[in-house]
């Protein structure tokens, strides 16, 4: 199996001004070291895919991404190591003919097959993909020429995914009715599962990074809490203020924000997540938001970019 080279993960405080100016203890919870090629939230969902895999006895795996994609890369190193073949259905068919970015050629460095799609395509074959790891192929099913295979949704969140996410708080002593256990939200598999693992009193709150999302990130969040545990958790929310103008957009603000963030605790600040949620905790204590005494933690659920 694919072995994690830290776990638990460092839990380091964080003492920044505007935090406690506002009564507010902050805290990070550095899953961004937890494995090289296959960091943080990445990890804790793969890995229980990646170990019904085995047992399954499957040998290939597909799953979906867009052009930058992390679980793309995440998944390629995962099977990779195990000795699994993978396949990446990409979003956006005129990239096919295109120098790869870095992120596909290390993807594909890691052994993976890509297949570009169109989009009108890849929202019709990740609507097929149900999240149960089983494949839903249709006669016409992009995936259709792979099998057999094990399918796993886009960013990874399905059942499986949310009982691997639903270690971290496991990891964080003493959490009690303080406590609010922060992340990133793109696909809502790891605010799914800290949600489930939170003791009774703490709370969750996930930074959706994507552009109008409102009601179907919180119907999907409580989707997965059916899939995984047959009922649905109220100990958690979704901000859908800080996103930044959408999935994948820096504002040239939120780049200062993470590289003053960087330079005061010498944490590298991943910009399309990470940031997203240091700056809306900061904005959200600063306008009090959180009662004094609150502690955050937040969790970095990444690297930043290589380029």
């Amino acid at each position: 199996m694919l072995e994690p080279v830290l776990l638990p993960t460092p839990l380091v405080d964080c003492t920044d001004e505007v935090f406690a100016r506002a009564g507010v203890e902050l805290r990070l919870k550095r899953d961004d070291l937890l494995h090289p090629a296959v960091p943080g939230n990445k990890w804790r969902k793969l890995a229980p895919n990646l170990a019904a895999a085995v047992e399954q006895g499957h040998t290939r795996l597909l799953t979906f991404g867009g052009a930058y994609s992390t679980h793309l890369r995440a998944v390629a190193a995962a099977a990779a190591a195990l000795g699994l073949e993978s396949v990446g259905l990409v979003r956006g068919a005129e990239l096919a003919d295109r120098p790869r970015n870095w992120s596909l050629r290390a993807a594909e460095r890691a052994g993976m097959r890509l297949e570009f799609l169109t989009r009108a395509e890849y929202r019709e074959a990740t609507g097929r993909a149900d999240g149960s790891g089983a494949s839903t192929a249709t006669a016409d099913a992009p995936w259709r020429r792979w099998e057999p295979c094990l399918v796993l949704p886009e960013g990874g969140s399905n059942a499986l995914a949310v009982t691997g996410a639903a270690t971290i708080p496991a990891e964080l002593p003493d959490l009690g009715e303080r406590d609010v256990v922060c992340c990133p939200v793109g696909t809502g598999g790891t605010l799914a599962g800290i949600a489930a693992g939170l003791p009774p009193g703490a709370r969750a709150l996930g930074v959706a990074v994507l552009r109008g999302g409102e009601g179907y990130l919180e119907a999907e969040v409580a989707r997965l809490h059916r899939a995984a545990y047959g009922r649905e958790f109220a100990n958690w929310r979704i901000d859908h203020g800080h996103h930044g103008g959408g999935y994948g957009r820096v504002p040239v603000e939120l780049a200062s924000f993470a590289a003053e963030f960087e330079q005061r605790h010498g944490v590298p600040v991943e910009l399309r997540y990470v940031a997203k949620l240091l700056a809306a905790l900061a904005d959200l204590a600063a306008t009090g938001a959180f009662p004094p005494g609150t502690r955050l933690t937040a969790v970095v659920t990444g690297l930043p970019d290589p380029e």
